[in-house]
């Protein structure tokens, strides 16, 4: 069996990877406080229950603060609102923030810095239209300037 990864939106070959080992550090770096995630991974119990069972969102963010990458850095965050598994695909579908599950915190960024967001919180952002939005052939997101996610963060981690 073949495995295809989706580079529309990402860039990466391994995105899936690349998410996963970066899931794996703020694992890492949240356990040196004491708070420890018991992540799922497969599909079936994370749909039912949510990426780890303390509901907590993990997305990796390289271009942010230009982790990385050959790019220069975007110097703001992208906030997930919605999915397709493939262009072609016709509806999005909730995530990120509006994923249905036990998720109620959000933690993004990259091996340099990452924020974590009540995920009430950023909703509320993102209604009040202030950020922009963009739709790539996979994902719909908003832009949250690194300004801003430091001021309604709940905690930044740098390195």
């Amino acid at each position: 069996m073949e495995i295809k990864y989706n580079t529309e939106n990402s860039g990466h070959k391994n995105s899936f990877e690349v998410g996963n080992e970066f899931q794996d550090f703020v694992c890492i770096e949240l356990a040196k406080e004491g708070i420890i995630l018991q992540n799922i991974n497969s599909k079936k119990f994370q749909y039912e229950k949510g990426e780890n069972l303390q509901g907590v969102e993990i997305k990796y963010d390289s271009r942010s603060t230009g982790c990385n990458t050959d790019k220069p850095p975007t110097n703001r965050l992208s906030i997930e609102i919605a999915e397709k598994t493939r262009a072609t695909n016709k509806e999005y579908v909730s995530s990120g923030i509006y994923r249905g599950d036990n998720s109620w915190l959000y933690i993004i960024g990259n091996y340099m810095n990452f924020w974590i967001f009540g995920i009430k919180h950023l909703r509320g952002m993102h209604k009040t239209r202030k950020y922009e939005e963009a739709e790539l052939p996979t994902i719909r997101k908003f832009y949250l300037p690194i300004e801003d996610a430091d001021r309604y963060c709940i905690k930044k981690y740098s390195f």
